[in-house]
């Protein structure tokens, strides 16, 4: 069931499904993207990097990050992605690991008689639950 704008509350807090993060991700993001550094691509040249072996691309969780936030189902009465802020990356995110997204409203901006825009701090996790990526998003929603 799509949630309508006044259907959220501030505070609320929703966490999705888990989703591993596999080679086959960060080659075909690679080839989406065109980023082939060889932080993500190269096992030799990440051994020598910072982190010790390949990273996926931050972009690539992001964007997985939103995936994973759709197919919770409040979709329906969303009328567009309304922007994002504050994008840290906080932690690598390797092959093999596993994240999750955790939302929560805080902020709710009426716009019109039609439409409202929510406000969620958004953190994906690890297994470890480490955070890996924080921000803040916006999507307008339609009002009842």
């Amino acid at each position: 069931m799509s949630k309508f704008f006044e259907d959220y509350t501030l505070d609320e807090t929703a966490v999705t499904r888990t989703r591993t993060i596999t080679e086959a991700d960060i080659v075909a993001f690679a080839g989406l993207s065109g980023d082939f550094h060889e932080l993500h691509m190269s096992e030799e040249f990440a051994k020598r990097g910072p982190f010790g072996r390949r990273i996926a691309h931050g972009a690539l969780v992001f964007s997985i990050s939103t995936g994973l936030t759709i197919q919770m189902g409040d979709s329906d009465n969303i009328i567009a992605f309304y922007g994002v802020d504050k994008l840290r990356f906080t932690h690598p995110t390797f092959i093999g690991d596993t994240i999750r997204v955790t939302k929560r409203v805080i902020e709710l901006a009426p716009k019109d008689g039609q439409r409202g825009v929510v406000a969620f701090e958004t953190t994906v996790s690890n297994q470890n639950d480490q955070p890996v990526i924080v921000y803040q998003d916006r999507v307008m929603v339609r009002r009842k």
